[in-house]
């Protein structure tokens, strides 16, 4: 298999992910119910199919290191560092979220997807950014 394609379907899916959870939140301020439950559950399939590829890569790749010079530096791992903390954060949020709709608990459900959704809205964007970071703008030589 190759394993290089990796990276780019990662950032097709975290991508996605992104679109789906603006979408279910358009949905959600509509009171389309329906449309924002389709919208979320299939970022949350979406963010399952990214996280099993992203390991499958970096098992068998490795890591990839950045070799931007300067003030990009900082930044690059500014972001990197805050993506993968709230990368593992966001986790159990995404499950009490999904958990407390599940069960009807919507009052609940509303007052910790505030929280959900603009932290994994910003995981998935900052990943598409350390993708367009790590592979076009100062890919490795």
């Amino acid at each position: 298999m190759d394993y290089t394609l990796l990276p780019h379907l990662n950032a097709i899916l975290n991508a996605t992910s992104g679109v789906l959870l603006v979408a279910g939140y358009y949905f959600i301020r509509r009171r389309q119910i329906s449309a924002h439950l389709t919208c979320m559950i299939s970022a949350v399939v979406i963010s399952i199919a990214f996280l099993a590829s992203y390991l499958i890569y970096h098992f068998h790749h490795g890591s990839t290191r950045f070799t931007g010079q300067g003030l990009v530096r900082p930044f690059y791992f500014t972001v990197l560092l805050t993506h993968t903390i709230l990368a593992a954060l966001i986790v159990p949020l995404i499950i009490l979220t999904l958990r407390r709709a599940r069960r009807g608990e919507f009052g609940l459900h509303r007052r910790i997807a505030r929280w959900t959704l603009p932290l994994w809205l910003y995981v998935s964007v900052t990943g598409v950014i350390i993708y367009l970071m790590l592979y076009h703008l100062y890919p490795s030589r």
